[in-house]
């Protein structure tokens, strides 16, 4: 019986249900929505695409609402760890139990209708929410926007974070065709948002063809930043002005918190300053900037995780390691999927590092450890290459001092990876 299976069982039945991971097209997927009654699956509903940042705008969106008493469910991904990291409602990851029963469900509905893995999970997810009454309903689209299956969803407000390059076998290596695609999640008459400060050309057209109020950075909203606080300007659901001044700096972008502010207030939700204020500072989220301090061979040595990927990611992380100087040296550990721009990361870093300890990654799509090398050697750049990252972690803690700082990126494959050796040594 379907029902039977446990949660390790339905995701390795998904993984074979067909025959190409990624297969662009929301017809297959809108057929099953449909029979399974997900007309509406929140009261509210905002869809969040980019290049970068979208996981950080939809835990600011989600760390707002419950701040004011809301029920939240975010879908995201992927997960680091486990898969029920990629649906959340009210703060809990869906149980595995849950899980199980809304691919039952799904797979009862889809009858001959061929799904991939992710546009299961993106079904089970709505399930899940359609029957918990929420509130508010966050949706990190997957890859893309305009084909993508978090797109079968009428949003009410429409994110988009920045467009840069990444995917390029599905998106274009332009960042005119990467806009045509995110943009493809706005809706005529319903509040869209960009937070690219230089928004390609797609994006503007789309909102004209559409008729969809467009709410850009720089115009609509922006943010100011002080010597020691920074303030927030935007519009409420009228056009009216709103304003939160001296607001905390915080470990998330500042530029996806002003996102996520315009976002909630496109909602037309709850605003309270105080509720605000505590969202923002209470916002978190895996594998982002995320410090770890670790006991180590009698020393106290200080980990920083971060799954930027590509050229726009390892710029910003690069930006925040040089605004916040280390007192001893810094220490890399990397490890890459093969189709990312490996050199236009790489040359973020310069000057950050003093060492490097590369490996390759427990997936088919890794890049090797001797291509890495060879890129940093091209560099000038001290470098060893390890069989794991957990070797190479293992290498760079040996030598680092309590002054120093080892940052580990590169994929959420990476991070993974350090997450799952930290947990082993607890």
């Amino acid at each position: 019986m379907m029902s039977a299976r446990n949660l390790e069982q339905w995701l390795s039945y998904l993984e074979q249900l067909h025959p190409s991971e990624v297969d662009m097209g929301l017809a297959r997927v809108e057929s099953v929505a449909q029979r399974l009654g997900l007309a509406r699956i929140a009261n509210k509903i905002v869809t969040v695409t980019g290049t970068n940042g979208k996981g950080s705008t939809c835990a600011f969106i989600e760390s707002l609402a419950a701040q004011h008493n809301l029920k939240v469910g975010v879908y995201s991904s992927p997960h680091l760890l486990n898969y029920n990291e990629r649906v959340r409602i009210a703060g809990q990851d869906a149980s595995n139990d849950e899980l199980c029963a809304a691919f039952s469900a799904v797979e009862a509905a889809r009858g001959e209708t061929s799904l991939t893995y992710f546009e299961m999970g993106t079904l089970a997810a709505f399930w899940l929410f359609a029957q918990a009454q929420l509130d508010l309903a966050v949706l990190e689209v997957g890859l893309g926007g305009r084909l993508d299956a978090v797109n079968i969803v009428d949003a009410d407000v429409a994110v988009i974070t920045n467009i840069g390059l990444d995917h390029h076998d599905w998106l274009g290596d332009t960042r005119e065709s990467v806009a045509h695609e995110k943009a493809g999640i706005f809706r005529s008459g319903r509040t869209a948002l960009c937070g690219d400060l230089n928004p390609p050309e797609p994006i503007l057209t789309t909102a004209a063809q559409l008729n969809t109020p467009l709410l850009l950075r720089g115009a609509a909203f922006d943010i100011a930043l002080n010597a020691s606080d920074w303030q927030w300007r935007g519009v409420d659901v009228q056009g009216q002005a709103l304003e939160l001044t001296a607001l905390p700096w915080l470990n998330l972008p500042i530029e996806n918190a002003a996102l996520a502010l315009q976002a909630y207030a496109a909602l037309d939700l709850p605003w309270q300053p105080q509720a605000l204020r505590a969202g923002l500072t209470q916002a978190h989220i895996t594998g982002r900037l995320q410090a770890v301090d670790i006991a180590y061979q009698g020393r106290t040595l200080h980990l920083l995780l971060d799954v930027a990927h590509n050229p726009h990611a390892a710029q910003y992380l690069a930006q925040r390691l040089e605004s916040q100087p280390c007192s001893g040296q810094r220490l890399a550990v990397l490890g890459m999927l093969d189709d990312k721009d490996v050199a236009g990361v790489l040359v973020c870093f310069t000057h950050s590092f003093s060492s490097w300890a590369v490996a390759a990654l427990p997936s088919p799509r890794s890049c090797t450890a001797q291509r890495l090398q060879c890129a940093l050697q091209a560099q000038q750049a001290q470098v060893l290459s390890y069989d794991s990252i957990a070797a190479a972690i293992e290498a760079q803690c040996a030598v680092a001092t309590e002054q120093d700082q080892i940052v580990i990126f590169g994929s959420f494959f990476t991070v993974a990876q350090a997450l799952k050796w930290l947990a082993s040594r607890a």
